[in-house]
C-alpha cells in the first residue's frame, strides 16, 4: 500500500477534496500488498505461466486487502500495457485504458456487486444472464461478489452451475469475512486464498512510511500503539492514523495516541498490577481513578492487565522471549522482574478472574464500577494460597494431631473411614471463583460373587437387586433401589410396601424375573405396613454419616476453615501410597 503517491506529494489546493490516507495508500500492484507474501506469489506464478483458475475465492478479517486484491486481480489480468500490444502481466502498467477505468470504478467489464445488499436470487439471475456475452471492450469480464457469504441459499444455486462451467471470457473473484457461511459447492469450485492478519511490526514499518509521505512526525511508540490497536488490519490502522495525524500540528507522541484509543499508560498498568498483587487495594483503585480522568476506558484497563498477565506468562515460560527485538525495555525489565515473583498458579488465577471481570465490564450500567470490583475481587485472592498448598498444609497439621493423640483406631482418625480420605477444594464462594467442588469418597464396590454353574439363589435383597443390574434390566433394577420400601424378604418370599413412583404391576415383574432366572420358586407380594427405608435412603444416609466423620477429621477442618463457605461433597477412597509406580 505504498507504490501511488510520490515520496514528497504537491501540497493539496484548498478546493481540493481530501482523500483519507485508507484510499489514498490503496495499493494498485501487488507489489503493494503488505503481509500477504504467500498469495502473492502464488498469483504472480499464476499469471506469469497462463495458469489461471476460473473463480477465486479471498478470506480473511476485514481491512486485510479483500476487495483490493480482487481488483488488482482485474487490472492484471485485463492490462494492455503502454503501447496497447500487452497481456495478463503481474505488473499492470497503471497508464492503460483498462488500468485507468478499473482503478476509477468505471469499468463496464469489471462489475462489483455487494451481497450484503444484493442477497436475493434475482440478483444473480441479472449476474448469470450478463456472463454469456462477451466483454464490450476487455480481455476477461470479471465479476466481484463482495461479502459473499450474504447470499441467500436459492442466490448460491442459481450460481453453482454458471461457476462449475463458465465461458472461458469470464472471471469471478469473491471476497468474505465468513467462509464457514460459504456452501461447501461454491468453495470447492474456487481458488481460495487466506489473507493473513499484518503482524504488528510489519503494520509499525508501513505507518511510519506512509506519515513520512504525509510529512506527519509521529514516535515510534505511538505507531507501535496504532499497530496493537489494528489488530492487523491495514485499513484501520490508517483509519487511526489519520486521526492521530489530525490531532496535533505537532509531534505525536506516545501520549497523544494513548489518549486518542482511550489507552492507559504501560507503566500505569504495571503499577496497578503490583497494587492489586500486594493486596492494596486503596492504591488500586486510586490509580484506576487516575487513568479514568485522563480519558482511560475501564474496558480497555481490563483488556491491558490481560496482555499483561499474558506477556508474563509467556516471559514465565519462555525467558527468551523478553529479549525479542520489538520488546519496549519497560516490559523487558519490569515484566522479567514480575514474573519472577508469581508462580504460574497465581498468573493462572488472575487471567481467569479478569477474563470473567471483563465480560462483566462490558455489560455493566457502570464499567468503571465494575472494573473497581474486579480489582477488589483480585487483591482478596492476592495472598490465597492454592488449593494443593491448604490441602498440603492440612495434611501435616493432622498427621501431627494424629502423633500427638496416638495411633489411629481402625475407624480411622477421628472417626473417618479407615480406607477413604476427605479431599476438599473450594475456592471462597464471596470471591467470585468457580463452584465448590470439594471431594469425598465413594464406597468400594463390593466383590462380585463368583459365578455358579447352576441358575443363581439369591438370599437377600441386595442380591435380588445385584442380578437385575448383571442382567441388564434397568427398569426393574431402578424400581428395586428407589420405589421398594421391604417389609419382609426370605428365600423364596419378598413382601414390600411400594413408593410413591412405583408401577402398578412392579411387583409382577419381580415375580416373573425371579422365577425366570433363579433356581427356586418366589412369591412376591404387595403390603400395608410401611417397611423400611428404600436403598436410595440407605445410601443416602450412609454418605451422610460418612462426611460428617470425615469433617470431624483435624486435616479437613483446617481445609474448611481456610476456605469459609466450602463444603464435602464427595468421598472417595485413598489410593495406598505403595501401589503408585508398580507395574
Amino acid at each position: 500500500m505504498n507504490d501511488q503517491p510520490s515520496p514528497q506529494p504537491p501540497e493539496a489546493s484548498p478546493s481540493d477534496p481530501y482523500r483519507v490516507l485508507a484510499r489514498k495508500y490503496r495499493p494498485t500492484t501487488f507489489d503493494g500488498l503488505i503481509g500477504q507474501d504467500a498469495m502473492v506469489r502464488t498469483l504472480t506464478n499464476a499469471i506469469a505461466s497462463g495458469r489461471l483458475a476460473h473463480a477465486f475465492i479471498l478470506t480473511g478479517v476485514r481491512g486485510v486487502g479483500k476487495t483490493t486484491t480482487a481488483r488488482i486481480i482485474a487490472r492484471a489480468l485485463n492490462c494492455i500495457g503502454a503501447d496497447g500490444q500487452g497481456g495478463p502481466t503481474v505488473n499492470p502498467c497503471g497508464v492503460c485504458e483498462h488500468c485507468r477505468a478499473i482503478a476509477e470504478d468505471r469499468h463496464v467489464d469489471v462489475l462489483e456487486m455487494d451481497a450484503a445488499s444484493r442477497t436475493g436470487i434475482e440478483d444473480i439471475r441479472e449476474l448469470i444472464e450478463g456472463v454469456r456475452y462477451r466483454p464490450t471492450s476487455a480481455r476477461y469480464k470479471i465479476y466481484i461478489i463482495d461479502e459473499v457469504h450474504m447470499l441467500s441459499r436459492h442466490a448460491f444455486n442459481a450460481l453453482l452451475k454458471t461457476l462449475e462451467e463458465p465461458p472461458e471470457h469470464v472471471k469471478f473473484v469473491f471476497a468474505t469475512t465468513e467462509t464457514r457461511k460459504v456452501p461447501v459447492t461454491v468453495l470447492s469450485r474456487c481458488q481460495r486464498f487466506d489473507l493473513r492478519r499484518v503482524d504488528l511490526e510489519t503494520l509499525a514499518a508501513h505507518f511510519a512510511m506512509v506519515a513520512k509521505k504525509e510529512g506527519a512526525s509521529v514516535t515510534e511508540p505511538a505507531l507501535h500503539l496504532i499497530a496493537r490497536a489494528a489488530d492487523g488490519s491495514v485499513r484501520d490502522g490508517l483509519s487511526l492514523l489519520d486521526q492521530a495525524i489530525s490531532l496535533t500540528r505537532e509531534q505525536v507522541g506516545e501520549a497523544e495516541a494513548r489518549d486518542m484509543l482511550g489507552l492507559a499508560d504501560r507503566s500505569q498498568i504495571f503499577m496497578l498490577m503490583e497494587s492489586v498483587l500486594k493486596g492494596e487495594i486503596p492504591a488500586a483503585l486510586e490509580l484506576l481513578e487516575q487513568q479514568y480522568v485522563s480519558g482511560a476506558d475501564p474496558v480497555v484497563v481490563v483488556e491491558d492487565m490481560l496482555d499483561l498477565t499474558h506477556w508474563l506468562t509467556r516471559i514465565k515460560i519462555t525467558p527468551a522471549a523478553a529479549d525479542g527485538p520489538g520488546v519496549p525495555e519497560m516490559d523487558r525489565v519490569r515484566g522479567r522482574d514480575m514474573a519472577g515473583q508469581l508462580s504460574m498458579a497465581v498468573l493462572a488465577r488472575v487471567w481467569q478472574m479478569l477474563l470473567k471481570g471483563l465480560s462483566e465490564a462490558r455489560t455493566a450500567p457502570s464499567p468503571l464500577k465494575a472494573v473497581e470490583m474486579v480489582l477488589v475481587r483480585l487483591a482478596y485472592t492476592a495472598d490465597l494460597p492454592t488449593p494443593a498448598d491448604v490441602i498440603g498444609g492440612a495434611a501435616r497439621r493432622g498427621a501431627q494431631a494424629s502423633d500427638k493423640a496416638g495411633p489411629p483406631s481402625a475407624a480411622g482418625a477421628e472417626g473417618a473411614p479407615p480406607s477413604s480420605a476427605a479431599h476438599v477444594s473450594a475456592p471462597p464462594p464471596a470471591i467470585g471463583g468457580r463452584p465448590v467442588a470439594a471431594l469425598v469418597p465413594e464406597p468400594a464396590l463390593a466383590a462380585e460373587p463368583s459365578p455358579a454353574a447352576a441358575k443363581p439363589d439369591p438370599l437377600s435383597f441386595e442380591e435380588v437387586v445385584d442380578l437385575a443390574d448383571r442382567l441388564n434390566e434397568r427398569i426393574l433394577h431402578a424400581n428395586l433401589i428407589n420405589n421398594v420400601h421391604l417389609v419382609r424378604f426370605e428365600p423364596g418370599r419378598i413382601e414390600f410396601h411400594p413408593g410413591d413412583g412405583a408401577p402398578a404391576e412392579l411387583a409382577h415383574s419381580l415375580s416373573r424375573f425371579l422365577n425366570g432366572h433363579t433356581e427356586r420358586r418366589w412369591v412376591v407380594t404387595v403390603s400395608r405396613e410401611a417397611g423400611g427405608s428404600t436403598l436410595r435412603q440407605q445410601r443416602e444416609a450412609g454418605q451422610a454419616a460418612e462426611v460428617a466423620r470425615a469433617a470431624e477429621n483435624p486435616a479437613v477442618k483446617s481445609v474448611l476453615d481456610a476456605f469459609p463457605g466450602s463444603r464435602i461433597s464427595e468421598i472417595r477412597p485413598e489410593t495406598p501410597p505403595e501401589s503408585f509406580g508398580e507395574d
